[in-house]
Formats: C-alpha cells, structure tokens, sequence
C-alpha cells in the first residue's frame, strides 16, 4: 500500500468518503456517529475496538465493518480518512500512525499535548497532502456567529475582556481522566475548551501572563486551573477549568459599552436552545437562539477541508492550539488539591 492513498478526481468529486472509526469511545455513540449519519459526504466503513463485543456492537447499530485491532483498520484499502476518540493520550500518536497509512485525520481533542507533538502531525500531514483537524466542534454552533454578529454590530462597544469557563463536580474514582498514563487532568479535558473560545474571539497571539493548576496527589493529575491570557492589544481573557466545582460551561464578553454571556457553550445537544444575555445602559436582554447540529456541522467541515485539499488551516489551528496549552502546562504555579 502507498504512503498516500489516491482517489479519482470523479470519485473525489461525487462518491462518499469512506470513513474509519478508531476506538468505541462514548462520545461517539452518543454524539459523533449519529451525527455522522446524516451527513452524506461521509460513510461508516469499518470500527476498529480491542474489545471485540464493542467492536461488532458499534459496527451493527452504525452498519460498519467490525476490526479488532487498530493496526487493522489502519491497514484497510477501503477507507480515505478515520475519526479518533481515543484517550488523550493516544491522540497524537495514532493520529500520526494513520497519516502515515495515507488517511485524512479527525481526532479528538487535546489533538497534541505539547507543541512538539502538534508540529510531528502537521508536518506528517503536510508531507502527504492530507488533513488533520482536531474536533472543537462547538466553534462551528451558530451561536458563535450570533455573538460575533452582535460585537460587529457594536452591541456592547469595544470588546475589553472575555472570561470563559468549563467546569463539572468530581467524577467517579474509576474515570480515565484520573489516569495520568492515559493523559488525563482537567487542562487537557476541560479547560482546552475556554482556551478555544479565548482564541476564537481574541486571536492567536495570547500571551500566558499567569496560570495556576491543583493537583490531586492521590491520582497526580490535575483537578481544576485557572489563567489570565493577554492580546497584542491589551484585551485580557480569564479562562478557569476543573473537575471540583459547580457545573459551568459558558463565556462572557465585557465590552465598553455592555456585557454579552453564552451557556451551556461547549457541549450544547442538538435540540438545546442556547441563552444569550444582552446586557447595557441597565437593560438586561434575554435571547434563545435556535438549536443547532455542531457535531454534524464539524462533519461537514472535515469533509470539505478533504474535498478542497485544505491541508494547511486546519493543521495551523491544531498548532497554535497546543502552544497555548503547553504554555500554560510549563508556567503554571502547582498547588495540592
């Protein structure tokens, strides 16, 4: 088998991409697969599990192939690109074993957990004429536009600073993101996501001005975070993450003029109607926006990145991604939880 696989430019055009799932992870079943399912750019070829049972169960719901290894389903003829849900910390190196294998790569986030890592992939890519796009899926919810279309408009004068938040209550004793061989902790779960958003409205060019993580000394990862990031401009976004609080999953943008705030911003299901708050000059506007399909959405994107051979903007993104969170993981102060 080549090191890049060829597709005809007919085929390329008009026929579905055959897609691979690699690792039965919850977040597929539950979200990327049936979102998968209405996206016709795509088809579920084949699902690769080493647990045999999950394999053939994924494969007869979604009407895929089941494989019992991943080296299987790497070395498959029948496939153009595969989606990644495995732990964190086999991210990166299977998504560089699968570009090697000439496959286009969705992979789950944190893509990479330093820059080093990120830069092995899109180089990999990038030698291959492939795609690697790491899923923050909610960046493609039109909630995002709605915000961005308020601040355009002026809604709350200059932006000033943005704070974000992701946070949820202690998991169970057993949950992999207590595993630090796996890459678990709450940066590289939660608190990528306020990373993301901070970067969506504020550019790529933070500066880490100061970051804090506690650690539970029992399982050696990190439990919650928090950092202060600065723009070129001066605008500052607090962004705080965690595995010990109170359910939180939004954002607040402080303007000159008023505040806009989101909820439920990175994990919002297909039929929820998001909450945008308007507030100025001492009115408080409430705004439900319309549900929306981020996870097909993300889809969609992937298979036109694909289609239009847009190696470079997806593996750009995937890069700056993680030097933001290697930054933050370097600089930190470290407190016991």
């Amino acid at each position: 088998m080549s090191a890049v696989r060829l597709v005809s430019a007919v085929s390329k055009e008009r026929a579905p991409l055959r897609l691979g799932l690699l690792g039965c992870a919850d977040i597929a079943q539950r979200r990327a697969l049936p979102s998968l399912a209405r996206v016709p750019d795509f088809a579920l070829t084949a699902v690769a599990s080493r647990d045999a049972g999950k394999a053939k169960l994924f494969a007869s719901r979604f009407g895929a192939a089941p494989v019992a290894r991943y080296e299987e389903l790497l070395a498959r003829e029948d496939l153009d690109a595969v989606y990644i849900p495995l732990p964190a910390a086999l991210h990166a190196p299977w998504a560089g074993r699968a570009l090697a294998a000439g496959l286009h790569v969705l992979v789950e986030k944190p893509a990479a957990a330093t820059a080093e890592e990120a830069a092995r992939l899109t180089r990999l890519a990038r030698e291959r004429g492939l795609v690697v796009m790491e899923n923050f899926a909610f960046v493609h919810h039109t909630q995002q536009e709605a915000v961005r279309t308020l601040l355009a408009e002026g809604a709350i004068g200059e932006l000033r600073s943005l704070s974000a938040e992701f946070a949820f209550p202690s998991l169970v004793d057993t949950d992999i993101r207590y595993r630090r061989e796996l890459g678990g902790g709450a940066l590289l779960d939660a608190g990528v996501y306020p990373l993301r958003a901070a970067r969506l409205f504020l550019g790529d060019e933070l500066e880490v001005t100061g970051a804090t993580l506690r650690e539970d000394p029992g399982h050696g990862v990190d439990v919650a975070g928090a950092a202060l990031l600065t723009g070129p401009t001066g605008i500052s976004a607090h962004v705080s993450f965690g595995f010990v609080h109170s359910y939180r999953c939004g954002y607040t943008l402080w303007g000159s003029a008023g505040r806009i705030s989101l909820d439920r911003v990175y994990s919002a299901p297909d039929d929820f109607a998001p909450k945008l708050t308007w507030e100025r000059d001492g009115r408080i506007e409430e705004r439900r926006l319309a549900p929306d399909q981020q996870f097909t959405e993300l889809f969609r994107r992937f298979a036109a990145a694909i289609r239009r051979e847009d190696v470079t903007g997806p593996a750009q993104d995937l890069e700056r991604q993680a030097r933001l969170v290697e930054r933050i993981a370097a600089t930190a102060r470290r407190f016991p939880r």
